[in-house]
């Protein structure tokens, strides 16, 4: 005999309207417009290969979004996770990657909200 499971939702559990991704640092799903896209380019300053911010969400290429926090960034850092969401096909190593370039602009951005 099948089971059947109530599944309740609370407001919490529903998803905003409009596109949703996941965030690289947290993973919670969120809507696009609240979180930042960054993509795999080079440093304006070195040319070494770098994360860089994408606040637009305009730059051609693979992205992947984080929320605009420190502790979104953080996590992101520590888990490797640009490098992964980045080049799902290449290498995993994040040591040629740099991704100092979001953490300049959050730290710019924190400052003038």
């Amino acid at each position: 005999m099948a089971h059947r499971r109530n599944i309740s939702t609370s407001p919490d559990d529903l998803l905003p309207e409009g596109p949703v991704r996941t965030c690289i640092g947290c993973r919670k799903r969120a809507a696009k417009s609240e979180l930042l896209r960054v993509i795999a380019g080079s440093d304006t300053t070195t040319g070494q290969p770098a994360v860089l911010p994408d606040p637009d969400g305009t730059a051609p290429g693979r992205g992947a979004h984080l929320h605009p926090t420190a502790g979104c960034y953080d996590l992101a850092v520590r888990r490797n996770a640009f490098a992964r969401a980045l080049f799902p096909q290449g290498p995993r190593s994040a040591g040629g990657l740099s991704s100092a370039p979001v953490g300049d602009y959050l730290d710019s951005h924190q400052h003038t909200q």
